[in-house]
């Protein structure tokens, strides 16, 4: 049962005013650069197919949705927005609502704003360098530093992620006594546990650190590195104990793109997951031709919390999910 004092907002007044400023910082920003803003649905026939992302679905039974069983709350605008990049939207941002069915704790909500971008012409070395520019509008004279992911394993977690296998890795976590039973056998979680649990911990938190070249298996949407197939065009920002972005230099090949689906999907079944459907409209996109381009996802929520010095989340939304 609701109690009746509930219904007052779980952020403070001038927090919500903050976060508006905030937001049209970032607009002032993309509107400086030529980047239009674009709005893509909340509500799609598809989800991600990534095994680690926790979909949320919703029942539609009447008009034209009649006979389709569920759609999907979208996990991020990606698929959307380069489908308007394939129509020739050109340079986009948004700021949207996502969601993701995960634990609520103190750096996640169910519900969440994203910041998504995408710039043609850009590697994912350039797109760092904008990320730079504006994180020092809303941070500034703030330092950054770069490692790559294997650099940063062997420098915090004692171990190479591009050569250990599973047992290596469930042993590099149970050294440091970090229990890895649920996630036993599967690489990919594993080094997922080692970022969160030993590696992003070990970050300075004062300066913002581009962790970039991510394990191929860890990037299903980015380019593969020509120096070394093990790894892919992906990063992510962290700053302040948070991770804050991540981003690709896109994959643009729909058969290599369609086979990544598949096999997340064959993951998917050997985890004991359902399987998701193939955005068959994304892919028929690609085969259109995706521009040459680079793009990420941040966290509005997190910046937020980091601009307010904030220790939880609820100090930065309207209404939590648990208070919606």
């Amino acid at each position: 049962m609701i109690e009746s004092k509930s219904w007052q907002p779980s952020a403070a007044l001038e927090n919500i005013k903050a976060r508006s400023a905030l937001q049209q910082q970032i607009r002032a920003f993309f509107l400086e650069r030529d980047v239009v803003e674009v709005e893509t649905p909340i509500l799609a026939a598809s989800g991600v197919t990534e095994p680690h992302i926790a979909n949320m679905q919703v029942h539609a039974e009447s008009g034209q949705f009649k006979g389709l069983h569920k759609l999907y709350l979208q996990t991020s605008p990606e698929y959307a927005m380069k489908r308007l990049l394939c129509a020739g939207i050109g340079d986009c941002f948004q700021i949207s609502k996502v969601f993701r069915n995960d634990e609520i704790s103190s750096r996640h909500n169910v519900e969440f704003s994203m910041l998504e971008w995408y710039r043609l012409g850009f590697t994912d070395v350039e797109l760092m360098a904008e990320i730079e520019l504006l994180m020092r509008e809303i941070f500034p004279d703030v330092a950054s530093q770069y490692l790559t992911y294997q650099d940063a394993f062997i420098r915090y977690a004692q171990v190479d992620p591009l050569a250990a296998n599973a047992q290596e890795l469930e042993a590099s976590l149970m050294q440091k006594g970090i229990d890895c039973e649920v996630v036993k056998g599967d690489r990919a979680a594993l080094l997922d546990l080692l970022m969160s649990c030993v590696v992003e911990p070990s970050l300075d938190r004062e300066q913002l650190t581009f962790v970039y070249h991510f394990p191929a298996e860890q990037a299903s949407l980015a380019k593969r590195c020509e120096q070394d197939d093990r790894t892919a065009h992906r990063f992510e920002l962290f700053y302040g104990g948070l991770e804050l972005a991540n981003g690709y230099w896109e994959l643009q090949d729909p058969i290599e793109q369609r086979a990544r689906f598949e096999k997340d999907n064959t993951q998917r079944g050997s985890m004991g997951l359902p399987e998701v459907p193939i955005d068959e409209r994304f892919l028929a996109a690609l085969e259109s031709g995706l521009p040459a381009c680079a793009g990420v996802a941040m966290g509005v929520d997190r910046l937020l919390m980091l601009k307010l010095g904030a220790k939880h989340i609820k100090e930065v939304l309207t209404f939590t999910t648990d208070s919606a």
